[in-house]
C-alpha cells in the first residue's frame, strides 16, 4: 500500500523541527560530523524519516542557515519597530539588538559566520534572509547619513558597522575579549565609524544652510 502523501503543514512543522534540532548539532560538531542519521537520533525517529521531508544533509544546512539568519532579521526588525529616536539612537539600538541575538542565539551565529556551506542548496532562501538582515543596517546607515550625523557612503559605512560590531561578537563567543573588558561594557562604547561621524558644528552649519 502506498504511503500517504504528506500535507504542506506536515512538511513544515518537520523541517522547523529538523531546523532546531540541527542547528545546535551543526554548531557543535561542524558540518563534516552531522549525519542525517545523528538528525534523527535527537529527533526520536527512524533513520529514513529525514529524507521524506528534506532531499539531504546539503539541504538541512540551507535550511538551518536560512532559518538562522531569518530570526537574526527579525530580531533586527524589532529593534526598529519602537518608534521614536534620532538615527544615531537607532544605530545604537541595533548594534545592542545584534550584539543580543549573538549571545542569546550563539549556535544560530556560528552557523551563520563560522560555517560554509559546500554546496549552495536552498541559496535563494538563505541569500534573500541574509540581505534583509543587512539591508535594515544599510537603511539605518543611510538614515543617519541624510541626517547630516554620519558622513560618507551608506552601503562602505554599514559593511564598517558591521565588520566591527560582529569582531566584538566573536572575541567574546571565542572567550578572547581580555582586561576584564565584558561585552556588554565595550558595547556601551560607540566604537563603530568614529572617523565617519559628522561634528556637531558641521551638523548645525548643514542645518542652517537647508533653511
Amino acid at each position: 500500500m502506498p504511503r500517504a502523501a504528506l500535507r504542506p503543514d506536515e512538511i513544515d512543522a518537520f523541517r522547523r523541527r529538523a531546523a532546531d534540532a540541527a542547528m545546535g548539532l551543526f554548531a557543535r560538531d561542524g558540518y563534516d560530523a552531522v549525519t542525517m542519521r545523528s538528525l534523527a537520533e535527537v529527533l526520536g525517529v527512524s533513520a529514513m524519516t529525514p529524507y521524506r521531508y528534506l532531499a539531504g544533509k546539503e539541504a538541512l544546512f540551507g535550511l538551518v542557515r536560512a532559518e538562522a539568519f531569518r530570526r537574526f532579521a527579525d530580531r533586527l526588525e524589532a529593534a526598529l519597530a519602537r518608534a521614536g529616536g534620532d538615527p544615531a539612537t537607532r544605530l545604537r539600538r541595533l548594534k545592542h539588538a545584534y550584539v543580543a541575538f549573538a549571545v542569546d542565539e550563539p549556535d544560530a551565529y556560528r552557523i551563520m559566520f563560522e560555517l560554509s556551506q559546500p554546496d549552495p542548496v536552498g541559496a535563494a532562501e538563505l541569500a534573500a534572509e541574509s540581505r534583509r538582515a543587512f539591508g535594515v543596517l544599510h537603511r539605518t546607515v543611510a538614515d543617519a547619513v541624510a541626517a547630516g550625523v554620519l558622513d560618507g557612503d551608506p552601503l562602505t559605512l554599514a559593511h564598517l558597522l558591521w565588520a566591527s560590531t560582529h569582531g566584538l561578537v566573536s572575541l567574546h563567543l571565542a572567550g578572547k575579549l581580555m582586561m576584564g573588558r565584558t561585552l556588554q561594557a565595550l558595547v556601551a562604547i560607540d566604537h563603530g565609524l568614529p572617523a565617519q561621524r559628522t561634528p556637531a558644528k558641521a551638523r548645525l552649519s548643514a542645518k542652517r544652510s537647508k533653511r
